[in-house]
Parts: structure tokens; C-alpha cells; sequence
């Protein structure tokens, strides 16, 4: 919160990345695009600034990782946007500690999932996010950092 008379405080937006996204631009081009992941993060962070919000960008291929930064967004994050890849699917550890957590929660995939293989229809972490974002590529990120900020604006 901002000392009285200090004025607004800063919104900040957690922007997390699992496994296998940090080789965006190599890892199968037709179906995730040539962006890099560098590339995705600075356009967010730039669309931060647009929209007057911090965005701080991570990335890990470790389950147990992600789950320590979900539980520790809720005391310095207003909101979250979570690109979990593949464990979307499996996860029950990630999709607990977002239950866990009050602050509004977006996941994103950049695939259509949906237009993929079967064992991709079912996220288990989608039921416990404020909204889902998938098949829109890497411009699904902005949507999702809106769709942030719309949940916190009420």
C-alpha cells in the first residue's frame, strides 16, 4: 500500500512461464511462432507501462518452483498471468496453490489446445483461474494481463 498522501500505488502483475517456454522461437515454430520468449516478456512489459502496471516476468521447467512463486505473489503481486504449459494437464500441486491464493489468476496457452492432441483438452489448473486465454498465440498474454487488470478494476 502507499504511504497516505503518497498517492496510487502501483498495480504489479506476475507473469509466469513453465516448462519448455523458454524455447520460444525454436521449439516447433508452426504451432508456437517465431517469437522468442525475451520477445514476449519485453512486449509485456511494455504494455505494462501502457496500461500503467508493473509486469515482472519468470520462467522455470520446475514444477515445485512455479508452485513457490504462486504462493509468494500473494504479498507482493496484485495479479497473476500464468502460461503453465504442460503442466496445465497434470499439475495438481500448481493448480492448489493458485486455489490457495487470493489474487486474480489468467492462464494463457498460445496453442489452441483444444486442436490438439486429447491429452491436451483438460487443464487441471483452469477450473481454479479467474479466466483462460488459449489459441490467440503470443498476443494472448496482453489479453491476459487485460483480462488481470479488468478482474482487479471490479
Amino acid at each position: 500500500m502507499a504511504a497516505e498522501g503518497a498517492g496510487p500505488t502501483t498495480r504489479r502483475v506476475l507473469v509466469l512461464n513453465g516448462p519448455n517456454l523458454n524455447l520460444l522461437g525454436r521449439r516447433d515454430p508452426a504451432t508456437y511462432g517465431a517469437k522468442t520468449l525475451a520477445d514476449v516478456e519485453s512486449e509485456l512489459i511494455a504494455l505494462g507501462r501502457e496500461l500503467e502496471v508493473e509486469v515482472e516476468c519468470r520462467q522455470s521447467n520446475h514444477e515445485g518452483v512455479l508452485v513457490d512463486w504462486v504462493q509468494h505473489a500473494q504479498d507482493t503481486f496484485d495479479g497473476i498471468v500464468i502460461n503453465p504449459g504442460a503442466l496445465a494437464h497434470y499439475s495438481i500441486a500448481l493448480r492448489d496453490a493458485v486455489e490457495a491464493i487470493v489474487v486474480p489468476c489468467v492462464e494463457v496457452h498460445i496453442s489452441n489446445v483444444h486442436a490438439r492432441e486429447r491429452f491436451r483438452h483438460v487443464s487441471v489448473t483452469a477450473p481454479v483461474m479467474q479466466g483462460y486465454i488459449c489459441g490467440c498465440g503470443t498476443a494472448g498474454y496482453g489479453l491476459a494481463l487485460r483480462a488481470v487488470l479488468a478482474r482487479l478494476d471490479g
